[in-house]
C-alpha cells in the first residue's frame, strides 16, 4: 500500500508576485504586515500553498462583493 502524500508544489514570493501580477515589494509587505495569502516559513523562506492562495482570492473578491451591495 502506497502511503506517500501527494502534495502540491509550493508557490515562492517570485510565483505569487507573477500570479497576482503585484511587485515582489507588495508580496513581502503582506508577509510582514499582515494580509494576503497565509504564508507559511520552511526555514528562512517563505512559501504559499496554492489552495491557500486561492482561498484568500475568494475572501477578498466576497469582501468586495458585500461592499459593493
Amino acid at each position: 500500500m502506497d502511503t506517500t502524500t501527494r502534495r502540491r508544489t509550493l508557490m515562492t514570493p517570485e510565483d505569487l508576485a507573477a500570479y497576482l501580477g503585484v511587485t515582489l515589494h507588495c508580496v513581502y509587505g503582506w508577509s510582514s504586515r499582515g494580509g494576503g495569502p497565509r504564508v507559511l516559513r520552511v526555514g528562512s523562506r517563505l512559501r504559499y500553498r496554492p489552495d491557500d492562495v486561492e482561498a484568500w482570492l475568494d475572501s477578498v473578491a466576497d469582501d468586495d462583493e458585500r461592499q459593493a451591495g
